[in-house]
């Protein structure tokens, strides 16, 4: 109850310091869900399921122009001192003609498994930030027609497992999954599959799955990636919460922005073979993917101790041929 109510009082306080603003279709004028909204500054925030976010200058003083993102869209730049209460985003027009062709897989088909890989030891964990996105490559069964049933995502929920009274302490943090095509075995463009969101808390179990059968996710000849993606805190009916997703620190070297980092923790493995693991921050670097490598970040503890990868289990149908 004290971590709701603590919600609560943030909540009101953005609300009577913030303004609200709805990033929209310029066709239909229907919210845009979950759209990017960068700073220029290495950090961000997302809208919600609505299109909405929340931006003043007061909030964020040092920002001078917002950029715009969503998939099927064209990027959009406006400035901080010309922000609306209403953003709208038109539609990329290879996109309006682009239609997902996928072959039916029928018939008799045998079920495989991949196993998730946990373990509860927090400095093996990988801390979410909003910045930053995970995906994980799932190739096709013995090369046969492959469809990706469900997916099996590990979690922590607590750095020390419990509170100092012995339980959880509570959280209610919204995941977004999201489909990449494979080029040059590193995640290219988005899929047109659809993306997916989800609310985890400290009651979630400890390997969340999430079944995906009804959207045919046909595996290419080439892979597919997963990609799993902290959007924010929720309130306790589900709702993003519009809220700042860094923090500003006085130090020695000056005023330093640090990433929130969100619950739950994503526990990474040392039993994984070769580089399937790929991340990218999504406010940094042109919003490139790069391998969970030392090129990535060679003082990594993850990577230096040989936890490069996250385990994420699934279940697949396998349509093997008849002989």
């Amino acid at each position: 109850m004290k971590n709701w109510l603590f919600l609560s009082v943030l909540i009101c306080s953005l609300i009577s310091t913030g303004q609200d603003i709805t990033i929209k279709d310029a066709t239909s004028k229907k919210g845009v869900p979950f759209a990017t909204i960068s700073f220029g500054n290495g950090k961000g925030t997302f809208a919600d399921d609505d299109g909405i976010f929340r931006f003043t200058k007061k909030l964020y003083k040092d920002v001078d122009s917002l950029y715009i993102s969503s998939i099927g869209y064209q990027d959009l730049t406006v400035a901080a001192n010309l922000v609306n209460t209403e953003i709208l985003l038109t539609q990329e027009a290879d996109q309006l003609e682009a239609v997902m062709l996928s072959a039916e897989l029928n018939g008799k088909f045998k079920k495989k498994k991949q196993k998730p890989i946990a373990h509860d030891n927090y400095f093996n964990c990988w801390l979410p930030t909003v910045e930053s996105e995970i995906a994980v490559r799932f190739n096709r069964i013995d090369n046969q027609p492959t469809r990706i049933s469900q997916l099996q995502f590990p979690i922590v929920k607590e750095e020390s497992q419990v509170s100092k009274k012995g339980k959880l302490r509570a959280f209610s943090t919204m995941v977004r999954i999201m489909f990449y095509d494979v080029e040059n075995g590193q995640p290219s463009h988005r899929s047109f599959y659809p993306s997916i969101t989800y609310v985890v808390t400290e009651k979630s179990d400890d390997i969340v799955e999430i079944d995906i059968d009804y959207l045919n996710i046909n595996i290419p000849k080439t892979g597919i990636f997963a990609a799993i993606q902290i959007l924010g805190y929720t309130t306790p009916d589900g709702k993003l919460i519009k809220a700042k997703k860094y923090r500003e620190i006085q130090t020695v070297r000056g005023l330093q922005k640090v990433s929130t980092t969100y619950r739950p923790l994503l526990p990474f493995t040392n039993e994984v073979e070769g580089k399937q693991t790929w991340v990218r921050r999504i406010f940094y670097n042109n919003k490139e993917w790069v391998p969970f490598d030392l090129n990535y970040n060679p003082n990594s503890s993850l990577v230096r101790s040989g936890h490069d990868n996250y385990g994420i289990g699934a279940e697949f149908k396998v349509f093997y041929k008849e002989d």
